[in-house]
């Protein structure tokens, strides 16, 4: 197959569930190719009918909690019991070096990788913070538009702006440690306060007392957060990946979940506000590529750099200049 394909080839492949197209065409909203950019609008545009059907559940955790664990048997329990084909979208922190994905997730779920029902697409994170690629929402998209009942994103889970996950799905599921002296201390962190659920991993063998006693704690203390605005409460259970104990229940607390949603109107109206914040994230990024295409205007940012640098200026001032500037050059052309 070509490298490049047209964007009907691209829509035509989507639409039929071909998982190589559906690959490619999430390397294009990845891109940061000026080509790509419309190339990729022409396939959202022609595909938003056949998307926003699946259930979008973000996973998250510190690493060592299992998440990659967790998501092989949770995927596989989905795909077994109810016949729900899965896109698994995980997304790995990005070396500095590199800039290459430094986890490689999809090598440790060799058995659901090899499962027909289920793609797995890992990313580098790049430069994105919250854990996400800089198109995770593209990405959910095509897979939705391909098929895909249940889109599991995992995140790298290392507290930089978790609200970017929280902004991407429908459901929110924090996977927690016991016995790894954090449980009253994640209070403070508002990433326990985003999240719909909390399982507690690794609840097997000399651990189950921990994670049992680590499940209390962090109930108790969920007391004293605010439900939101459904009215919904986060619960915590326990699970184990290993032995398969917890997961159905799990499951049915996200099901739990999602009705609570339905039933008050705020699954559509948290879809809306997502698909605004996603227009004014491309309306930030649109603005900052345009800057970078006028070559005239390469020498200030230089300018403004060093100045920032040097603090002989602020940076609001320095985004200012080039803001006014730039106003002036399209006002020019």
């Amino acid at each position: 197959m070509k490298a490049r394909l047209t964007a009907d080839e691209y829509i035509q492949g989507i639409r039929n569930g071909d998982r190589v197209i559906l690959a490619k065409a999430i390397t294009v909203a990845e891109s940061y190719l000026p080509a790509d950019y419309g190339l990729m609008e022409q396939i959202l545009d022609a595909i938003l009918p056949q998307t926003g059907k699946s259930l979008r559940i973000g996973i998250t955790g510190v690493p060592g909690v299992g998440k990659s664990t967790f998501i092989e048997t949770f995927g596989n329990f989905l795909i077994n019991h109810f016949r729900y084909k899965i896109a698994i979208l995980t997304v790995d922190p990005s070396s500095q070096i590199t800039h290459g994905s430094i986890l490689g997730d999809k090598t440790r779920m060799e058995e659901l990788s090899r499962n027909p029902n289920a793609f797995i697409r890992p990313s580098a994170s790049g430069e994105a913070l919250g854990g996400i690629t800089h198109r995770t929402r593209e990405s959910i998209l095509l897979c939705e538009a391909a098929g895909f009942d249940v889109i599991l994103v995992e995140t790298v889970g290392i507290g930089q702006s978790e609200t970017a996950v929280k902004n991407t799905v429908d459901a929110f599921l924090l996977l927690m440690l016991a016995g790894a002296g954090d449980e009253l201390q994640g209070i403070k962190k508002g990433i326990i306060e985003m999240a719909d659920l909390i399982a507690i991993t690794k609840a097997d063998g000399d651990n189950t007392k921990k994670a049992r006693a680590a499940q209390l704690e962090y109930q108790h203390a969920l007391h004293f957060l605010r439900a939101d605005e459904s009215g919904w409460r986060a619960k915590v259970l326990t699970c184990s990946a290993v032995s398969k104990t917890g997961i159905d229940t799990i499951w049915e607390n996200l099901q739990q979940y999602l009705q609570v949603q339905h039933d008050t109107g705020h699954h559509t109206l948290k879809r809306q506000r997502q698909e605004v914040q996603w227009f004014h994230e491309c309306l930030d990024s649109m603005v900052k590529r345009k800057l970078t295409e006028y070559s005239s205007l390469s020498e200030l940012l230089a300018d403004c750099e060093k100045q920032v640098r040097e603090k002989s200026m602020s940076a609001p001032k320095a985004a200012r200049i080039v803001l006014n500037e730039f106003f002036q050059q399209l006002k020019t052309n």
